[in-house]
């Protein structure tokens, strides 16, 4: 008796270009770069992100790469001011200040930081979320004609919206590639298409959207080495295919969703060495969490010794884990 099938599944490929804990990882992108960041960071893996804050659109992706390359250093005449604070309409709004000096060292800073990073990053990971362009017109005070980062809450009327051409796109994702390689020719770049919907502009309008991207993405990806696209957009729309797997807004992956990825992301770059230090450092991160009903107890201070063996052990494999604060944390519970 043959078996029907309800679902396709997607398998993950082993890539040639692994992730390890000596690597040093740079995101950059949508909210769902962010997302995966965060389980990198939960592993203690080395990841700096999003060093404009959270970017959706390809342009201001690529001006984000441009400014850490050159080391940019944005001057007042670079923000506005906007809602009682002073904003870059090429950084999120989290980069922005009371001050003009509060913004501008937030930025500058975090320019300076992703510059240095950026240069001895083994692996770059692109998350484009949306070719749907918001540009300044003529209603806007001032920047006419730039494409924003965020709108920062400003009026409506401030902003023309159209959607990237594809071959425009490819043609401004190979000069970023050219830029990146000769900046650090050991780079190792990962696309991704984000699985959220952006429904603001409609179920169409995002459908058209993502074509442009992975059209212009899986073209440029063809022409590089070191370079490959991880299916991130495939796995939650293709595989999982189901609205139990979004939350109550019906467009962002939920938690079993972005957990899903994040396995496939873990098949395909980590070998098996990683993923057992991941086990084990997974295990103390859980560790550091407990709350003791007893600290002082018998039973608890067995426990932190366990954890501290653990820990030392860990240490003694692999020195350049970055477990100081765990050994801090359980030998302050001891009691002397």
């Amino acid at each position: 008796m043959s078996h029907i099938k309800f679902k396709l599944t997607l398998d993950s490929k082993r890539s040639e270009y692994p992730i390890g804990y000596r690597d040093n990882l740079f995101l950059i992108g949508s909210c769902f770069s962010e997302n995966m960041g965060a389980k990198l960071n939960t592993h203690l893996f080395n990841v700096l992100e999003n060093s404009h804050g959270i970017l959706f659109n390809p342009i201001s992706v690529c001006n984000a790469i441009e400014d850490c390359i050159i080391q940019k250093k944005y001057t007042s005449s670079d923000l506005f001011y906007l809602n009682d604070v002073w904003n870059s309409w090429n950084h999120h709004s989290k980069l922005s200040g009371i001050t003009e000096l509060d913004a501008l060292n937030k930025i500058n800073e975090s320019i300076k930081q992703g510059h240095a990073y950026l240069k001895s990053a083994n692996h770059l990971v692109i998350t484009l979320g949306s070719a749907w362009l918001y540009q300044l017109n003529d209603n806007a005070p001032s920047a006419k004609g730039q494409v924003v980062a965020n709108n920062h809450k400003a009026p409506a009327v401030w902003f023309d919206k159209y959607l990237m051409k594809s071959e425009i796109l490819i043609e401004l994702l190979q000069n970023m590639v050219k830029q990146l390689k000769q900046f650090n020719p050991h780079i190792h770049i990962i696309f991704t298409i984000s699985p959220v919907r952006h429904l603001r502009e409609g179920l169409i309008e995002n459908n058209r959207s993502k074509a442009v991207l992975i059209q212009a993405v899986h073209e440029v990806v063809s022409q590089f080495e070191s370079m490959e696209y991880f299916p991130a957009y495939e796995y939650v729309m293709d595989d999982l295919r189901d609205y139990r797997f979004y939350a109550e807004d019906l467009v962002h992956p939920n938690y079993a969703a972005s957990q899903y990825v994040w396995e496939k992301l873990v098949e395909t770059y980590m070998d098996k060495d990683t993923q057992s230090i991941m086990k084990q450092v997974a295990e103390l991160q859980l560790a550091m969490q407990h709350k003791p009903f007893f600290q002082g107890s018998e039973s608890h201070q067995a426990f932190l010794q366990n954890c501290i063996v653990k820990t030392e052990r860990l240490l003694t494999t692999y020195p350049y884990l970055n477990l100081s604060s765990h050994l801090s944390h359980f030998n302050a519970q001891l009691v002397k």
